[in-house]
């Protein structure tokens, strides 16, 4: 998606003047004209709250809730940034994030206020936004006109927080001339109209929602419609309501969808599509037939650093291919080659995963922009054949993107997983995302999670945490007879654990839990089933059996593994029911 000359400010600018529905929120409707008019009073605000010499930065600790894009763009009529501020961070981990972004100013609501209780923050100057106090403190600035003179490309717009699991999460920049461009780029390719509306669902705070919904609809003059939260079962309802054509995903809240009842009047709404990632082919299918949208899937990150499109003619279970302008190769993290083309059998199997499967690297001009005041990790995501300073560099700024996929013959490239998500099974490399992908299809399962458990021996077992759709009961015969029965299921795929959940441990944007998953493995609270060695069919995993795999862990001195991975730290995952 590249670089753009064009501003965020100035996309909002222009909308002055444009009396058409802008924004939408809980059923009721301001014009563009307002929204523009509400970004400049907050801008015209912000200055007068900025310390001289202070870094332009605030956080916002919202919902989604219309303060956020009137919020976004102050900032980006005044050259400002914005730190997306997680609330499902507590304690010493959330002022982290806030005073590690420089934040001066932080917006919040009187929801959210508890978790600020006791934090020190010093030097930033908290704004609550359903008060008095704050409609006081905007008061003088009604009237104000959008002036984006002060935004530049290269303006430091967001800091967006990745989503990792484990230690404190990377803040990447993304400038007004990214963000502009993939707006455009995003409302050109998917034709968006400016009598369209963008549903917003996912949380503000992330990516997905600003990148992939809120620039593109801002790019073609698109109406908004916000959701506070997402809800499986406030969505129908919402779309009908403010007339959505397009929303954004991830995670599994394509799956929570569709676990709602179904109903014979589903595919009455206006939705045209949704784009995103994680739900899988099964579950896209299943989404179009029952709500008469399709889904696409790209692939992208808030770091910019690779972008893959989805075409015409894009094979089923493929992301796509290299977006224009990336050079985008499938390589072994060891020796830094290149990996095979995917052989595959008839029935689409993977015969070569332990030479196909490799990290997406970005060889040619990354978008990437670096991490706030991190120079370790823009080190791990920059780095080429030739490490030394004066190297070309196309030889030594590669971006490495830690994400498993595998290329066909064709181009066209297929995601296998993060790269801690792969699996090593009697000498055999495997990715998580496939073995999901096959273990989706069982008619019973609601939702599905992948992961490696140490072997007592030599590498990884695999296991899966099951979710299993209202009323229905596991049963061992019947999900052994459907693993017998998946003829793109290799013999090393199969799970030897399977725990069973009520529901799905997620973190905040709706991505399964891994972290915590594989640092419990089959020593958790659920019910875990499991196939021995030489068994035919799954049996409860019991207390004995237990004892007997910790003799084993002993006796091949891999005890330590299963300690490390009890001890990891990780962010507490979220019990997230079909309300998300």
């Amino acid at each position: 998606m590249g670089f753009s000359r064009r501003t965020v400010g100035e996309l909002v600018a222009q909308r002055w003047g444009d009396h058409r529905p802008g924004l939408w929120f809980e059923g009721r409707t301001v014009s563009h004209h307002q929204v523009a008019a509400g970004a400049a009073q907050r801008a015209a605000l912000l200055s007068r709250l900025l310390p001289p010499g202070a870094e332009p930065h605030l956080g916002v600790l919202l919902d989604n809730t219309p303060e956020y894009p009137l919020w976004l763009g102050a900032a980006a009529l005044g050259g400002a940034t914005v730190a997306g501020i997680n609330p499902t961070r507590r304690g010493p981990e959330l002022a982290r994030d806030i005073v590690h972004t420089a934040c001066r100013v932080l917006i919040t609501e009187r929801a959210h206020l508890p978790l600020l209780d006791g934090l020190r923050l010093p030097g930033v100057r908290v704004l609550v936004t359903d008060t008095d106090d704050y409609a006081e403190l905007l008061g003088p600035y009604e009237g104000a006109r959008p002036d984006a003179s002060a935004a530049r490309p290269d303006s430091r717009f967001l800091l967006l927080f990745t989503s990792g699991s484990t230690g404190a999460p990377k803040a990447a920049i993304c400038t007004q001339g990214r963000i502009a461009a993939a707006g455009l780029s995003l409302a050109g390719h998917f034709g968006v109209r400016p009598d369209d509306t963008h549903y917003i669902c996912m949380p503000m705070f992330h990516g997905n929602a600003v990148i992939a919904d809120w620039a593109p609809a801002l790019a073609a003059g698109a109406r908004v419609a916000l959701r506070r939260r997402f809800s499986a079962s406030g969505f129908l309802p919402d779309v009908r309501a403010c007339g959505a054509t397009y929303f954004t995903y991830v995670g599994r809240a394509v799956q929570y969808l569709l676990a709602t009842p179904a109903r014979p009047d589903d595919r009455d709404n206006p939705l045209r599509m949704g784009f995103g990632t994680e739900a899988g082919a099964v579950d896209a299918a299943a989404f179009e037939k029952r709500f008469g949208a399709r889904l696409v899937e790209g692939y992208g990150s808030s770091e910019g650093g690779a972008a893959i499109q989805r075409t015409s003619g894009t094979p089923a279970g493929a992301i796509g291919r290299a977006a224009p302008g990336d050079d985008l190769a499938v390589v072994d993290p060891r020796t830094r080659r290149t990996c095979p083309p995917a052989v595959f059998t008839s029935a689409g199997r993977l015969l070569n995963g332990a030479e196909a499967i490799g990290e997406l690297v970005n060889r040619g001009a990354s978008p990437f922009e670096g991490y706030w005041r991190n120079p370790d990790a823009d080190a791990a995501r920059r780095r080429g054949t030739d490490p030394r300073p004066d190297a070309p560099a196309a030889e030594r700024d590669w971006y490495w993107t830690g994400d498993l996929f595998y290329r066909d013959t064709d181009g066209y490239l297929y995601f296998a997983g993060r790269t801690d998500d792969r699996l090593r099974v009697d000498s055999e490399n495997l990715a998580a995302a496939m073995i999901e992908n096959i273990l989706a299809r069982y008619e019973d399962a609601a939702a599905v999670a992948v992961y490696a458990v140490p072997d007592p021996v030599a590498g990884d077992q695999v296991m899966a945490t099951l979710v299993l759709k209202d009323g229905a009961a596991f049963d061992p015969r019947g999900f052994t007879a459907f693993l017998d029965a998946q003829p793109d299921l290799g013999t090393k795929m199969a799970p030897r654990f399977l725990r069973i959940v009520a529901r799905m441990p997620v973190t905040a944007t709706n991505k399964i839990h891994r972290v915590g998953l594989r640092r419990e493995g089959f020593r958790c609270p659920d019910p875990v089933w499991w196939r021995p060695p030489d068994e035919r069919t799954y049996r409860p995993l019991t207390a004995v059996d237990t004892d007997v795999l910790d003799a084993q862990y002993r006796a091949h001195g891999r005890e330590d593994l299963l300690a490390r991975a009890a001890s990891a730290p990780t962010e507490p995952p979220k019990r997230r029911s079909p309300e998300g």
